[in-house]
């Protein structure tokens, strides 16, 4: 089962992405003739991993029609709706049709009860905590200090200690302890040019402190969630 899903993955991802070039996405906008040779160059990728086996025609007709709908749906809404909506929207139905698909040649059973184990549910409390929580946190400390960046992209910074948060969280459930000093490395760098030109102590001071504090909230979360994993192992 497992191959027969990488190979339907495979074919979306080649129909989709690697042969679909940004002029036919902007083509597909015009004449649903370019909609009609998307579908074809998916057609033929979905038979070429599949090697032509025609046991598979009707999975096989299932995808190419679902395929044409669901793209032709995208395009129509396309203006109306935010694109990023409708790319992962229109993902998130190849993805399930993929996964009826395959039901209907290899049935399988989704156990739901792993998500309450206690390791999902311990895990899910930090993410929570190290993503949306650590952010009004940090935010919450910061504003003591009226510090303001010119030309900052909108909530980058948001996002930019939420994505370090994550990575120090996974380092530290994998016991990749070299991965924070990288990352701590690498965010030196990207923003030594920023506190060099702006000549600033406080900017520095700020973001030493905002930095700091982020890294030791994701690390004291993943320490404190590694430590409950090995005890309710035990």
């Amino acid at each position: 089962m497992l191959i027969f899903i990488i190979k339907l993955l495979l074919a979306n991802l080649m129909g989709d992405f690697l042969l679909q070039p940004s002029i036919l996405v902007k083509k597909k906008m015009e004449s649903i003739y370019y909609t009609a040779i998307h579908i074809a160059i998916y057609t033929i990728s979905l038979l070429l991993v599949l090697r032509f086996d025609f046991r598979y025609w009707s999975g096989i007709l299932i995808l190419v029609s679902t395929h044409f709908i669901i793209d032709f749906f995208k395009i129509k809404l396309t203006g109306n709706l935010n694109e990023r909506l409708l790319f992962f929207a229109d993902q998130l139905f190849h993805m399930l049709v993929i996964a009826l698909v395959v039901y209907i040649y290899y049935p399988y059973r989704i156990d739901m009860e792993w998500l309450y184990s206690e390791n999902t549910l311990i895990i899910f409390t930090a993410l929570v905590f190290i993503t949306t929580v650590s952010s009004i946190l940090v935010k919450t400390v910061m504003s003591r200090w009226d510090i303001k960046e010119d030309s900052a992209l909108k909530n980058a910074g948001v996002y930019i200690g939420i994505l370090e948060r994550l990575f120090i969280f996974g380092f530290i459930l994998l016991d990749y302890w070299e991965g924070i000093g990288f990352l701590l490395a690498a965010k030196s760098v990207f923003r030594f040019g920023d506190l060099s030109k702006s000549k600033d102590r406080k900017l520095t001071e700020y973001m030493l402190i905002g930095t700091l504090l982020s890294f030791g909230i994701a690390i004291g979360s993943g320490i404190i969630c590694q430590y409950l994993m090995k005890v309710l192992i035990q």
